[in-house]
């Protein structure tokens, strides 16, 4: 969930304009008392918060606009939804993907629609997780949208385009939020260590735990927020009126990887390591394995995946990265992790520093798009079986050569159908070990063709 901030414990829906700032007393998280109550108090998202732009304009110029928020956790989703509520003057309702079902999803919009036709209030519907949301659920949100009886805000942290129905999409200004950078994320950790509603000075942080604290966070303000409140905490505890790296390590034992397994990031992370494997970078692949492992990524998938690169893109410039790939493969079933991390480390670097070759790949791609195009043909006689009564009565087999009673073991004869006599679909590259195999099967060729 991007936020749960303002969920009532129980139910499905909160509502009222009053909620918003409900959790803004002392007791409240860190998150929580600092999350920004104006666009310019938001930070990063520059794109999003520029003059002109769709949701500045729905903000100021209280435009009646539906948005979609997709983004990672700890980017400002729920804030934003927080914001165009409080400066639009919006009654704030928020429905849970978790608990919600079509039932509460009609009521809240109902409940908005009444308002709307008895004291002209606007409703700000505001969804997370909308990407939990069955097919059902969501077409229960669209007679909202169509007749602008709520301003929806959906967020979500999966691609929209494979988890959001398309008839809300289409009706939805869709607004991709990207992670924090650090200077984002210390400016968020700078102002709540000042600010009034924040630690209002009563602690200081030293720069290397502060460094700490920005580099555990990865890109989320909400989780540098949970650490600096832990931290401080823990040194208030103590009697110390400053964080030092120590007590900043022992207060957040370890990161929280950002990494879904069942999410748009799970693809995203799977993605860069291929394509790191194939660019040879073996550091940039060790890095993106290693996020997969912290986040508990099952070992025999990216097993898997090591599989079919090794044909994919190494092919035989390198014949036995096959072998190695399976070899890891066998052995992370046999073994399991954590000591399986260290055969997928070994076939990581094995396949990154490999060289390279889509040979494999051109080769059968190339000829399954014949075979699709109709480019058949009949089999040559002589290639035919001819172990069944009456075969060598059809012609079939008849002047066929055995490859091992020819000179260097290869036959001058046809072996493809005439429709695709020409066709050369293995074209080896001149990379690692398949410039001896290119070598060696242009004179076959040659020899087999008659050339």
């Amino acid at each position: 969930m991007d936020d749960g901030l303002f969920d009532a414990p129980g139910s499905a829906a909160r509502t009222g304009g009053g909620a918003l700032n409900a959790n803004t007393h002392a007791s409240a998280p860190l998150a929580v008392r600092m999350r920004p109550r104006t666009l310019d108090e938001l930070v990063g998202q520059e794109q999003l918060r520029a003059p002109g732009s769709p949701l500045r304009r729905l903000v100021e110029g209280d435009q009646s606009m539906s948005l979609l928020l997709w983004g990672p956790p700890g980017t400002g989703k729920t804030t934003i939804a927080s914001i165009v509520s409080q400066q639009t003057d919006r009654r704030f309702v928020e429905v849970s993907a978790v608990s919600a079902g079509v039932k509460e999803v009609r009521a809240a919009i109902d409940a908005a629609r009444a308002d709307l036709v008895s004291g002209g209030r606007e409703t700000v519907l505001f969804v997370d997780e909308v990407h939990r949301f069955s097919k059902a659920q969501q077409d229960a949100l669209l007679p909202g949208v169509e007749n602008r009886w709520v301003t929806l805000i959906a967020a979500t942290t999966e691609n929209p385009f494979f988890s959001v129905i398309s008839p809300l999409l289409s009706r939805s200004l869709l607004l991709r939020l990207e992670s924090l950078s650090d200077d984002d994320v210390r400016a968020v950790l700078d102002q709540a260590l000042t600010d009034e509603r924040g630690l209002a000075g009563t602690v200081k942080v030293d720069e290397d735990a502060l460094d700490h604290l920005v580099r555990l966070a990865g890109g989320d303000a909400r989780r540098s927020l949970t650490y600096l409140e832990a931290a401080a905490g823990a040194a208030t505890s103590q009697g110390l009126h400053t964080v030092d790296l120590g007590t900043a390590e022992t207060a957040v034992d370890r990161a929280a990887v950002r990494y879904d397994r069942q999410g748009d990031q799970h693809y995203d992370v799977v993605s860069a390591f291929i394509k790191s494997v194939r660019g040879s970078d073996a550091d940039a692949a060790l890095h993106y394995l290693a996020r997969m492992i912290e986040a508990g990524e099952d070992p025999r998938f990216i097993a898997r995946r090591l599989m079919i690169l090794a044909s994919e893109d190494i092919g035989l410039a390198d014949p036995t990265a096959l072998t190695t790939a399976v070899a890891a493969a066998q052995t992370v079933q046999l073994i399991g992790m954590p000591e399986a991390q260290l055969t997928l480390a070994h076939a990581t670097i094995a396949l990154a520093v490999a060289p390279k070759s889509n040979a494999v790949t051109t080769a059968i791609g190339a000829a399954l798009a014949d075979v699709r195009a109709g480019r058949i043909g009949q089999v040559p006689p002589h290639l035919r079986d001819a172990h069944y009564s009456g075969a060598k009565t059809l012609g079939h087999g008849a002047a066929y050569k055995y490859s091992h009673d020819e000179p260097f073991g290869v036959a001058e004869q046809q072996y493809a159908p005439d429709v695709v006599l020409d066709r050369e679909y293995y074209q080896p590259t001149q990379l690692g070990a398949e410039a001896a195999i290119r070598e060696r099967w242009e004179r076959v060729r040659r020899l087999i063709r008659g050339e």
